[in-house]
């Protein structure tokens, strides 16, 4: 099949590459969010503390190799031809990451194999998401750009709930689970790993199948590398001349950061200013994933009508709107209603600001500069959680800590709102 930027691909590819979405989104929300991360912290370490430090180590170690790695595995691909091959090969890491976390178990002498997988999950996952949301543009043609990228990202959300509920009620409720699991060895939680895995591997495989993939460009595979390389260098030592891109990676690099932010701490700031119980946590973030998923599907038309900045900034509006009162009201059930508005304008955040790489970034540039997105989102991600840990600490208040939140999501909008984009980038209607 040929590749066009003008037109979709057809109905079968748009949704295996949407479908794709839903396959990997499980891993971070069972392996890197709840199940998995909450067994390790408490489970495995010798204390929660010394797991919870751990843990974060191993998330920070993660991110930093999605940072430098993310640029240079783009740029090679992007001098190679397919995405696809990377992609199966970053996928197969993760579900192999997956699968052997079954071995992990609830002895402290198990806390480094835990880590050295999670790290390799985590990682791999991240990096495969260079090559994937690369693949946008020429998936759904310039005219479905915003709609795809709304489209897949509300399947993920969907996914991952799908995913966790399914966990949940098979394996982790019922007193007796299925298959003869022993929960004396904790083997309800650790199958959430392995399914998760079996999960991303069958609903991966119609990418695999049916989207179109660019061809070889003929090139030996040290050839690529060096072209990559050296090509890779070139766009660095021009990135400051190409203000656009470099104005808005550095915005997306700040409301990132609260949105990031938001997601580790949102939890911890329901149990300790709400004194919420676990089952209540588990409804807000059911809810919050629920509301994400229906406002990136919702807003997946406006992205395409109307542009993906000006839907990034009216996501950044909502959510400094909602997030200030969300700080200072005392009501458990406000508490839920704002954070369910705050919800519907996270998803078309994130995927408003996929559809606004894929739009600046030339074709023969594309998965390098997908790389420097994950790099956007990544260099600074340790900022966010210590500013809210050092004001929360000085304050002794969490309302003062999680402000930082609104803080970056301010900052990231000043920055993107007198952008001018080029026309190509204004989305289909201009």
């Amino acid at each position: 099949m040929s590749i066009s930027d003008d037109r979709p691909q057809g109905l079968k590819a748009l949704l295996s590459w949407c479908l794709f979405d839903w396959a990997n989104s499980a891993f971070p929300t069972i392996v890197v969010t709840f199940i998995t991360a909450t067994y390790v912290t408490k489970a495995v370490a010798p204390t929660p503390e010394l797991g919870t430090a751990a843990w974060g180590n191993a998330m920070a170690l993660s991110g930093l190799a999605v940072a430098v790695l993310g640029p240079v595995f783009g740029a090679i691909a992007d001098k190679g031809g397919p995405r696809k091959p990377w992609l199966a090969v970053l996928s197969a890491l993760t579900i192999a990451s997956g699968l052997a976390l079954w071995f992990v178990e609830p002895e402290p002498s198990f806390l480094l194999l835990a880590l050295g997988l999670v790290f390799l999950g985590s990682a791999s996952f991240e990096l495969g998401t260079v090559f994937y949301n690369a693949m946008l543009p020429e998936v759904a043609g310039r005219r479905l750009i915003g709609r795809v990228s709304g489209w897949a990202w509300a399947l993920g959300y969907a996914g991952g709930l799908a995913a966790l509920a399914l966990v949940l009620v098979v394996f982790v409720l019922p007193e007796q689970p299925p298959f003869g699991l022993d929960k004396e060895r904790a083997e309800e939680v650790r199958i959430a790993a392995p399914l998760v895995a079996i999960w991303f591997l069958v609903f991966a495989l119609p990418l695999f199948l049916y989207v179109p993939d660019r061809p070889r460009q003929g090139l030996s595979t040290a050839s690529a590398v060096s072209g990559g390389l050296k090509m890779l260098i070139a766009s660095l030592k021009q990135l400051p001349r190409r203000r656009v891109l470099l104005r808005f990676l550095i915005a997306r690099m700040l409301y990132t950061d609260g949105l990031n932010t938001l997601f580790a701490f949102g939890g911890i700031y329901a149990a300790g200013t709400f004194g919420m119980d676990f089952q209540e946590i588990l409804i807000f973030a059911i809810i919050l994933n629920v509301a994400s998923g229906l406002g990136a599907l919702c807003f997946s038309w406006a992205d395409d009508h109307i542009g993906s900045k000006p839907t990034i900034l009216i996501a950044l509006i909502a959510l400094i709107g909602l997030g200030v009162p969300i700080l200072l009201i005392e009501s458990k059930l406000w508490f839920y209603i704002l954070a369910s508005g705050i919800g519907l304008f996270i998803g078309p955040a994130q995927s408003a600001s996929r559809s606004l790489m894929a739009r600046l970034a030339e074709p023969e540039e594309r998965t390098e500069m997908f790389g420097l997105y994950a790099l956007s989102g990544r260099a600074t991600a340790f900022l966010g959680p210590l500013l809210v840990g050092w004001l929360t600490y000085a304050s002794g208040s969490q309302r003062v800590g999680m402000a930082t939140v609104i803080a970056f999501f301010l900052a990231g909008f000043v920055l993107l709102l007198p952008l001018k984009l080029p026309p190509h980038a204004q989305g289909a209607a201009r």
